[in-house]
């Protein structure tokens, strides 16, 4: 185990988490909330220290493996949502530190659960900032630091595939570097659209900002006690909209930026993506007009609905709650396959769907033509044995995971349907369940235990699993 590079880049990310406490002191500073803009700015001076203090070690060896890479990424996490709490609690908007540790979590994993009963009694420094934590998880913070440093070695893809979701992650282009790089300039100019059409719409620049970084990290903490409830029905279309362009793989803008349109209209994830979603939005609409929902406005709502749940941002304009049995089990459904790889949202992946589904196809045509080769094939492309592999360890780890997390919630007494959407929404980084949880509920009434079980599952989620079994695997450790 290389410990010394592993150190040098939590040294990073402790000094970029300083650089990231910045924007929330101004906000307090613009706000006249002169408290909270001074305890960001000493925790921001603290961590750019410290940071740089850690970062003075030399490695002697400056290339790891994927070991390194899977516990370089869990731990930058960890200590991320370890000092990102802070704040909460000096300010004393959050004084629990459990409770703080929580919700800053939810934010950097785009979960958007919540133990909040008032929002909008934060300040608007702390309101920035819970925000501003989902922008800044939605990419990923090492890809971040690959995007802006020159890190030596080939091995810097392993950090990369740590944190990018999906299957499997590869280079746009050549360089490793020019690649994260390329992947935030498509995330920062899109965010940037957002935040210009929310603008046209009459959102003032705070909220736009807050919405935009939810939207684009596919995060949903709100600034309302009502979610997006509030806003006109302009606002929440733009909302909707980008929404599911942060839930589109990023390959597909980086095909349409080089010109090649048909390749990027060829892709096979983002048609089945596009046609779960029109699926899903079609079934609940039916289901809601023969409930006697008028028809235009059930189509938006219901948009808005499932571009949230299946991009895993977790905004709400409805109480979801209320809907038919079978509305609800489409979104619980929708909830499990996610976004495409390689986007912001979460959840097992509609290529992972993909895949499971081409395989159990292969098997039973293996079993009615024996004499028959079949290969799995994903866009067009034969599927390494490797791919298939891991893909099913994922979803082996992630049952296990579930199940596991699932008993010790229920140890609160809670009603089934609140443990088991409570998982579902946290493991697959959607925020807002059914029942106590749902999209009027939160996260206050559970246990300290089931709230670090839950921590647990957002990070799981987020990193897709491995690289927290990895890090607290004892064989990890041994030399």
């Amino acid at each position: 185990m290389n410990y010394s590079i592993i150190f040098k880049i939590i040294g990073w990310v402790i000094q970029l988490e300083g650089i990231f406490f910045l924007p929330p002191a101004l906000t307090g500073l613009i706000y006249k909330e002169y408290k909270d803009a001074l305890i960001y700015l000493i925790l921001g001076i603290l961590c750019i220290t410290i940071g740089g203090l850690i970062r003075l070690h030399k490695p002697a060896k400056t290339t790891f493996f994927a070991k390194e890479g899977f516990v370089a990424v869990a731990l930058s996490w960890i200590v991320m949502g370890t000092i990102g709490a802070f704040p909460f609690v000096l300010t004393g908007d959050i004084p629990s530190y459990p409770d703080a540790l929580f919700e800053i979590i939810s934010g950097l994993t785009t979960t958007g659960s919540s133990i909040l009963t008032d929002v909008e009694a934060l300040s608007h420094a702390n309101l920035f900032w819970r925000s501003f934590s989902h922008w800044i998880g939605g990419m990923g913070v090492l890809v971040f630091i690959l995007a802006i440093l020159p890190m030596t070695g080939g091995s810097t893809m392993n950090l990369m595939k740590a944190e990018s979701p999906g299957p499997s992650v590869g280079k746009l282009v050549p360089r490793i570097q020019q690649t994260a790089f390329l992947l935030y300039a498509i995330y920062f100019v899109m965010t940037i659209i957002t935040v210009i059409f929310l603008l046209i719409g009459g959102m003032p620049l705070f909220d736009s900002l807050c919405h935009a970084f939810g939207a684009a990290g596919t995060g949903g903490f709100g600034i309302k006690n009502d979610s997006i409830a509030g806003y006109s029905t302009y606002l929440q279309n733009v909302i909707t909209v980008f929404m599911f362009l942060f839930g589109v793989n990023f390959s597909f803008y980086y095909y349409i930026l080089i010109r090649k349109v048909k390749d990027a209209f060829r892709m096979e994830e983002v048609r089945w993506y596009l046609f779960i979603f029109l699926g899903a939005v079609a079934l609940i609409t039916i289901s809601l007009v023969a409930e006697g929902g008028k028809l235009g406005e059930s189509i938006q709502t219901v948009a808005f609905q499932v571009a949230s749940v299946m991009t895993t941002t977790g905004y709400a304009t409805a109480d979801f709650n209320q809907w038919p049995q079978f509305a609800k089990g489409i979104l619980v459904c929708i909830m499990f396959i996610g976004a495409c790889a390689g986007s912001t949202g979460g959840g097992i992946k509609v290529s992972r769907v993909m895949i499971y589904l081409k395989q159990i196809r292969k098997e039973l045509m293996q079993q009615i033509h024996p004499k028959r080769i079949r290969v799995l094939k994903l866009e067009g492309k034969a599927l390494e044995h490797s791919v298939v592999h891991s893909c099913n360890t994922l979803l082996m780890a992630y049952i296990v995971i579930f199940v596991v997390s699932l008993l010790l919630i229920c140890l609160d007494g809670f009603d089934m349907t609140t443990n088991f959407t409570a998982i579902a929404a946290t493991l697959n980084n959607i925020g807002p369940g059914l029942n106590m949880v749902g999209p009027t509920g939160n996260f206050s009434e559970f246990s300290t235990l089931s709230k670090f079980v839950i921590m647990f599952d957002m990070l799981a989620g987020r990193l897709e699993i491995i690289p927290m079994m990895v890090l607290f695997h004892p064989g990890t450790w041994r030399k």
